[in-house]
């Protein structure tokens, strides 16, 4: 990334503006303005999360929001309630008085005498959620969005819930989110209140991992923030960034094919991160892009932004499996429409002897996966390619599925969509939950993964009324994989995976079930091809980085280990995140954190689950450390959760807390 450091504007900054909700709950945001904005009032930039600014995300916005406030913008890092330096309580994620007060901010942003009453939103991960729902909440000022690594279906299709199976990160993301909100608003900054302010947040802590346990279906709670349910809500312009590398990739297309408001759409090989600075590479010039993007929808600038392309997406090409990619070979595609014209639907048939391709007929393929089947799956979303998060190589998983393998490619094929699989299939249990994997499989026999799906087999007709499967009688799934642009080299071939559990990614659900395949078909979204890029990106810039001290360097440790005397395969995550010194105003922050997934491949209610977290804040002799656990386990009918809060001043412990639910599976 080139590091700017000369720009238009000299800018200044707020570490601490205070905007208050009408409720009178004070909320901090840390503002960076070009000098003259009081005299020429300029539109403004919103980021609204709870992530903390002053230690947070204080690496990222350093390099962003400096930047585009370089170039021309007030740029607004709003704290939420109940997080970071802002007063009052959450609740939840996306509640409604989360986006009320995004709207009152927005309100009260483009009143002040610096916004010329212009404002635009933008976010990642929740800011990118947020970003969405707020739009469709249609506050007047804001006239344009951008959201990276978003979801527009809630339930559908975030970290809870995935085809309705229950993914294992609804648990690891509850834990986090007790140990984030355990932190206290900095002394510094609130005053004396800071202690009264912390003790409140640790009394009224939510056990966010039972909460939405609770909401197994796709009811009114997912309905609440899910945009898809009313697209045409959305009047501001929309831009749209994802990443094949996260597992927020279907977004972007949605977005594209159903707003009817302005809206483009960028998918690159990233994790979890923007794209000016996530791996793989290539990176692109995001922050270029957004200047481009707000100075045509918030300043009304002719600069040709409208007459984009809809969709571009980086076409990525075969690569050996690899945990750990920094840089993914491919070219980048510009579709003037999407769905795109350049792509055609293209058919293979699942066979019985285990081929893919024109024939098909009766299967009578049983799958009953061990349930260890699934360590090659990675992360959830990846947010480095300096550590192993990403899919590795699927060959254990796949000698746990029943495969079907097509004949050598005597040419490049490119994958750009969705591919769809049809199954006729039965179960011999009532419940059940399968796993479909796209699968590339090298000369030497590696797999990589292309892409995936999962469903409980309860939700085969909706996610709002499950039913219970009846054993032997036989039913029809149709099942998109998620979006991909792929490019599978000539020599290489296609294998369909499937299986009937995919630990640790989901929950195994209470009776080991057999399936049993009887016909099935695999749908391409085949592209025309293109020779190299159709689209070239700036390079990647950014505002000098955050100046800080390591105290403590970051360490990162993954391993799976089988005891070969009780059979029991353990998953165990291991994440220091380092400790740091803010060079500008002093304040020390670090975390640890340990993750274990246990089970036994024949017993799913074996299955376990643990989360430790360390936060500690520092700053002078001020020393703060909060400890959270959470664990998860369940039998046939319930499952089971325990968590605990510990917080230490000074070393000595000032407020513990447990926590405890019970619940119902409800055909999970």
């Amino acid at each position: 990334m080139d590091i700017v450091t000369q720009f238009p504007h000299q800018i200044t900054e707020i570490p601490d503006m205070a905007i208050v909700m009408p409720d009178g709950c004070r909320l901090s945001a840390r503002v960076w303005m070009p000098e003259d904005a009081p005299s020429h009032p300029l539109p403004a930039i919103l980021e609204y999360i709870p992530y903390r600014k002053r230690d947070g995300t204080i690496s990222r916005d350093e390099i962003m929001h400096k930047y585009f406030a370089g170039r021309g913008y007030v740029v607004i890092r709003l704290d939420m309630r109940g997080n970071g330096d802002s007063q009052g309580l959450m609740a939840d994620e996306y509640t409604q008085v989360e986006l009320d007060d995004a709207c009152a901010a927005i309100d009260w942003i483009a009143g002040q005498e610096w916004c010329d009453g212009t404002v635009g939103m933008m976010g990642k991960s929740w800011g990118g959620f947020n970003c969405v729902q707020v739009a469709a909440m249609n506050p007047a000022p804001l006239k344009a969005i951008i959201t990276v690594c978003s979801t527009v279906d809630r339930y559908a299709d975030d970290i809870h819930y995935k085809g309705g199976c229950l993914l294992n990160d609804n648990f690891a993301w509850g834990g986090q989110m007790l140990s984030y909100s355990s932190r206290p608003p900095d002394p510094a900054l609130v005053g004396d209140d800071w202690r009264a302010m912390w003790m409140n947040r640790l009394e009224n802590e939510p056990f966010l991992a039972a909460k939405w346990l609770r909401h197994q279906t796709r009811d009114a709670y997912w309905k609440h923030g899910s945009v898809c349910e009313d697209y045409s809500a959305i009047k501001a312009a929309v831009l749209s960034l994802g990443g094949w590398a996260d597992n927020y990739m279907n977004t972007v297309s949605h977005l594209v094919t159903n707003l009817t408001a302005p809206v483009q759409g960028i998918v690159g090989p990233w994790v979890h991160q923007y794209p000016h600075q996530a791996d793989p590479a290539p990176q692109i010039g995001f922050l270029q892009e957004a200047v481009r993007w707000w100075d045509h929808w918030l300043k009304g600038v002719d600069n040709g932004v409208s007459d984009g392309p809809a969709y571009r997406a980086y076409l990525q090409e075969t690569a050996r499996p690899n945990r750990m990619h920094k840089a993914r070979a491919g070219h980048w595609l510009a579709e003037s429409d999407w769905p795109s014209s350049r792509v055609k639907a293209q058919s293979f048939a699942l066979s019985g002897d285990g081929t893919l391709g024109k024939a098909g007929g009766d299967l009578g393929i049983e799958v009953n996966s061990p349930l260890d089947c699934g360590f090659g799956a990675g992360s959830y979303f990846p947010m480095s390619g300096d550590v192993p998060e990403m899919p590795g190589d699927q060959r254990d998983d796949d000698a746990r599925s029943a495969c079907f393998d097509a004949e050598p490619l005597a040419h490049d094929l490119d994958i750009v969509g969705a591919p769809v699989i049809r199954l006729r299939l039965k179960s011999d249990k009532p419940t059940a939950q399968i796993a479909i994997r796209l699968c590339e499989v090298h000369p030497d026999g590696a797999s990589g993964r292309v892409t995936y799906g999962v469903l409980n087999l309860c939700h085969h007709t909706s996610h709002e009324t499950p039913q219970a499967l009846t054993p032997a009688k036989a039913f029809n799934i149709t099942l998109p994989l998620d979006q991909i642009a792929y490019r599978v080299k000539a020599g290489m071939r296609l294998r369909l995976a499937v299986s009937s559990a995919y630990w640790p990614f989901l929950w195994p659900v209470a009776e080991r079930a057999t399936l049993t395949l009887l016909e099935g078909t695999l749908e391409l979204p085949v592209h025309a091809g293109a020779d190299g890029d159709e689209w070239q990106f700036e390079a990647s810039e950014g505002a000098e980085p955050w100046a800080h001290k390591m105290i403590r360097a970051a360490a990162y440790d993954k391993s799976t280990t089988t005891d070969f005397t009780t059979g029991e395969v353990v998953w165990k995550l291991r994440d220091d995140g380092g400790l740091n010194e803010d060079m500008d105003h002093g304040l020390r922050s670090g975390f640890t954190t340990d993750v274990t997934y246990r089970i036994h491949p024949d017993d799913p209610l074996c299955a376990s689950a643990k989360s430790v977290w360390v936060q500690e804040l520092g700053r002078g002799d001020w020393s703060i450390r909060t400890e959270t656990r959470s664990d998860m386990w369940s039998d046939a009918q319930n499952f089971y959760l325990t968590g605990s809060i510990k917080a230490f001043e000074g070393g000595k412990k000032v407020f513990e807390r447990e926590f405890g639910e019970t619940v119902a599976r409800n055909y999970s």
